[in-house]
């Protein structure tokens, strides 16, 4: 009998044909979706500052109302039924992702973010983290973006580029390293 190497237990590659279509959209908006327009644009890069060429980005969030179209919102029933608010982009060369989707309402005291899963090769587990929008007013008083040191906050704001239409706003991820991206614990101890 002859053994062979077992296979890696590590979230990633991904390859495009285990993805169906809908679920490999980053288009989140329709023409009827309520809200004011956005691209989120951004890199995800490794320890060495290098793009990261596999990667794959999801995104989750509220529609402009700051529901979840989803049933554990008490609120679902009431959704922007022509709003995704759900979208994975691949980056199978240059590490580089974009969402058209619409600014998050807020809730619940929280300022309008965006929730974000990143898998790639090498990981055991995806990586969690939020994107928040660095001219919000409301992050002042937001209880998870003031959980993280000041001196780390900036890695989960995007910025805004009022040069494009409609607005986009950047928001690179860093997998390690000195501009490491704060990650969150998705089930904390």
């Amino acid at each position: 009998m002859t053994l062979t190497q077992t296979p890696s237990q590590t979230v990633g590659p991904y390859f495009r044909i285990g993805l169906i279509y809908d679920e490999t959209q980053s288009d989140l908006v329709q023409e009827k979706t309520a809200g004011f327009r956005i691209l989120i644009s951004g890199t995800v890069y490794d320890g060495d500052g290098q793009p990261v060429p596999d990667a794959m980005v999801e995104i989750w969030q509220p529609d402009a109302s700051g529901i979840y179209n989803h049933p554990a919102d008490p609120l679902h029933a009431q959704a922007d039924p022509h709003f995704r608010g759900f979208g994975r982009a691949e980056n199978p060369h240059d590490g580089q992702f974009a969402f058209h989707t619409i600014k998050p309402g807020n809730r619940d005291g929280q300022a309008p973010y965006i929730n974000v899963n990143v898998f790639a090769r090498g990981m055991l587990i995806h990586a969690l983290t939020r994107i928040y929008f660095a001219d919000e007013a409301a992050n002042a008083n937001d209880p998870v973006l003031n959980s993280v040191p000041a001196t780390r906050r900036h890695t989960l704001l995007a910025t805004r580029d009022n040069s494009t239409t409609p607005p986009t706003y950047r928001f690179d991820i860093h997998m390690q390293g000195d501009n490491e991206t704060v990650f969150f614990d998705p089930q904390p101890r």
